[in-house]
């Protein structure tokens, strides 16, 4: 019987360490993945000029997954020495809380829950197992501790005050790197507004209205209803406007985009997306209404991956961002990789000078280079972050 026990007991510690310990990297690893290359070409011109930029991005999911973010990983797309090597001053690390099995484009229900085992597997604390608000709020005191610990050079920023601050001393070191939290979808609400509330409590400044599916806010564009904004959602981004929250429109309805035109002044984002009139995809929304955003003093941020891009190689993100600039203005264009998104990049955060040399190859202008490599992200910040 000792023996059986003891083989039964080693056989529970061998799936054990197989479902805690291997899967979720492999997971990360499978999911986030980097096609192979050689070193890219960039020429000396490229390099001089991105050892000057101040890179930001408007979305990365790296609080998905539990990797540690203050060393250099072999898997996925971003960590802290990855974003600094990439010469990334500011980066929004978006807090994924619910996903559908079977995720697509088209059309999902909000019935299933890909984040639940997702939870299990990596170990988060038990009350994220059954609480999408636990998840956001376990995401964002994460990141907080990464900054507590960082000696100084990590720095979550919550007001214009704190990026002004914080990028004043990366003036004299470049090491210091700042992060804004977002939310994917407005579905960590659970249908009550205390809970905007609370997430603003936690430190989170972007909020997204919308994921893959339909929530309490309203309709997504890959939902099945197409509907606009429900009077929870109404209510909803009142509220986060009382906040100065900045709303991001990635992935809400085309209903959804409209009714939150009209019913607010505020500059929006469009964090992570490509060009319809340059790659025609759902997921891409039409181009005059990322020409309103636009318009109303917003930026959208061209994601990293095939889907959006028509093109994931260096060439094709560049040329993304070139329809872009001639769609909505050169003011209005940002990055928005989706790093860790569960896409397939063919460069990570530690190559994002492959950019900058495509795009001065691409014949823009230096200073059109670091607008949109950064500056105009910065700027948005700057202006439109709580006020503190």
């Amino acid at each position: 019987m000792r023996i059986i026990l003891a083989v039964a007991a080693a056989l529970l510690v061998a799936v054990a360490i197989g479902v805690f310990g291997v899967l979720p990297a492999k997971l990360d690893h499978d999911m986030n993945a980097v096609t192979a290359h050689d070193p890219y070409a960039i020429s000396t011109e490229a390099t001089a000029l991105h050892d000057s930029l101040r890179v930001a991005d408007l979305h990365s999911d790296m609080l998905l997954w539990m990797r540690d973010p203050t060393r250099w990983n072999d898997r996925g797309h971003t960590d802290l020495p990855r974003l600094r090597a990439g010469h990334v001053a500011l980066q929004v690390f978006s807090s994924v809380t619910k996903t559908p099995a079977d995720m697509n484009y088209d059309s999902n229900t909000a019935d299933s829950d890909n984040i639940t085992p997702l939870a299990i597997v990596q170990r988060w604390p038990l009350d994220t197992w059954t609480s999408i608000y636990a998840r956001a709020r376990f995401h964002a005191r994460r990141l907080m501790r990464v900054a507590e610990r960082s000696d100084g050079d990590f720095i979550v920023a919550l007001t214009r005050g704190d990026l002004a601050e914080a990028l004043e001393r990366r003036a004299g070191d470049t090491d210091v790197l700042v992060g804004i939290l977002a939310t994917e979808g407005g579905h960590p609400f659970e249908g009550d507004l205390a809970n905007i509330d609370g997430l603003y409590d936690e430190g989170y400044r972007m909020i997204g209205l919308q994921h893959f599916f339909d929530n309490e806010l309203g309709g997504s564009l890959h939902g099945v209803s197409n509907a606009g904004l429900t009077d929870f959602g109404r209510a909803a981004v009142a509220r986060i406007v009382e906040h100065g929250m900045i709303i991001d429109l990635a992935h809400s309805s085309q209903a959804v985009v409209r009714e939150v035109l009209d019913m607010t002044d505020v500059p929006l984002v469009i964090s992570h997306t490509g060009i319809h009139g340059h790659c025609e995809a759902k997921r891409n929304i039409p181009d005059d209404l990322m020409a309103e955003v636009a318009r109303r003093g917003g930026v959208i941020g061209i994601g990293f991956w095939a889907d959006v891009t028509c093109d994931d190689t260096p060439e094709g993100v560049a040329a993304t961002i070139l329809a872009a600039i001639d769609l909505l203005g050169v003011e209005h264009v940002a990055l928005g990789s989706d790093y860790d998104g569960t896409i397939t990049a063919t460069f990570d955060a530690s190559e994002y000078a492959v950019l900058t040399d495509r795009l001065l190859a691409a014949g823009l202008s230096e200073a059109d280079i670091r607008a949109v490599m950064g500056e105009n992200t910065i700027r948005f910040f700057l202006e439109n972050l709580p006020a503190g």
